[in-house]
């Protein structure tokens, strides 16, 4: 017989003070305990007891309860399109190490759409659960579309030198949450979730199934269509010249395709259909980089009332010596697009001569030829 349902209600202990906020279902998951070690009435007083802070929606976790806690800030800038992501410090992280330690390292992954580009990762602290890392890991080229459909995944993991790292434990936050322009606090709990795909050594108690259905779904997802990187572009039509003016400003966090970690970037863009050869142009390659920056601009003879019925292929390459070029990413401008590319083409065909810049996802999908 279960006696009280949740323990809001009334104190814990007389140590504990009444709780402010009703425990949910998402914190009770972080905090689970097996009904073949405890029996169903029984509640540690330390399973729920959490402490709301001061003026705001934080909570901190009971330590020896949990996998431990993880401090952060993110900020978003609206002008720069970029996601500031300040990662502070851990505490009580779960010990991974035969010397009760752990070596962590945090790593941070864009959903839907994780692959390696989209992937950052602090430095690796050593011989310590308490690890206080202060550094600042920066996304750029995010869209206020990304803001409202993106998820940042936060994934603590113990670095092996002779092995496979191991998943502590992670915690997400929908970007959507976040006001621009301003930073925004977070002390968290981590969450006990290994995410389809995670690289954790064989064996280890890391590979916890509770949870890894939902993400199956996810992972098929991102498989079918991975994110290779960002891509700058502006586009004008100069009614001077009557011309469409095309920049191809610079790239980031483009997918790695060489065994260096690198690649030897460049961009191709076409206008279709009906263009001849004309219609392709290409940029400079850029050696080993992942961020290239091109600032170059290319330009087509074409009537404004015409480009209604173009579509503009921006395509990323590898350059490759003696053998096919790799095929990074691409997108596709125009009025069949959907979303920020869409809006940027339409924004050209009613703002004359005007120069306008948006920053565009790149997708490993709508393969084209190089040359």
């Amino acid at each position: 017989m279960i006696s009280d349902p949740w323990p809001h209600h009334r104190r814990l202990s007389h140590h504990h003070p009444r709780l402010n906020k009703p425990i949910t279902r998402g914190y009770f998951q972080t905090c689970v305990y097996s009904p073949l070690i405890y029996p169903l009435n029984y509640r540690p007083p330390e399973l729920c007891v959490c402490l709301s802070a001061c003026r705001s929606n934080e909570w901190f976790c009971p330590l020896s309860a949990t996998l431990g806690s993880l401090e952060f800030s993110l900020l978003y800038e609206q002008e720069s399109s970029s996601l500031h992501c300040s990662i502070l410090k851990a505490k009580g992280l779960k010990p991974m190490d035969s010397n009760g330690l752990a070596d962590p390292y945090i790593k941070l992954h864009l959903l839907p759409g994780a692959s390696k580009s989209t992937k950052l990762r602090t430095k690796t602290l050593r011989n310590t659960r308490n690890p206080a890392w202060n550094e600042t890991l920066t996304y750029h080229g995010l869209t206020d579309e990304d803001m409202q459909r993106k998820t940042l995944r936060l994934s603590v993991c113990d670095e092996d030198k002779f092995g496979h790292n191991e998943f502590i434990g992670e915690t997400r936050v929908a970007l959507k949450k976040l006001k621009v322009n301003q930073k925004k606090n977070f002390n968290v709990c981590l969450e006990r979730v290994v995410p389809v795909g995670e690289i954790c050594a064989p064996g280890s108690n890391s590979g916890a199934t509770r949870g890894i259905s939902l993400y199956e779904d996810e992972a098929r997802l991102e498989a079918e269509v991975e994110e290779r990187g960002r891509i700058l572009m502006s586009l004008m039509y100069s009614t001077q010249q009557n011309r469409l003016l095309v920049g191809v400003v610079r790239c980031v966090h483009l997918a790695a395709m060489d065994a260096n970690g690198y690649s030897d970037p460049f961009v191709k863009i076409v206008l279709k259909p009906d263009m001849g050869k004309k219609a392709k142009c290409k940029t400079q390659i850029k050696k080993k980089t992942l961020n290239p920056e091109y600032n170059e601009e290319f330009s087509y003879d074409i009537k404004h009332s015409d480009l209604a019925k173009k579509q503009l292929d921006i395509s990323v390459w590898d350059y490759d010596i003696g053998k096919s070029n790799d095929y990074i990413g691409g997108c596709q401008l125009g009025i069949t697009a959907k979303g920020e590319r869409l809006k940027h083409w339409y924004e050209c065909l009613k703002n004359k001569d005007k120069k306008i810049e948006r920053w565009h996802t790149l997708y490993n999908e709508n393969h084209v030829n190089s040359d």
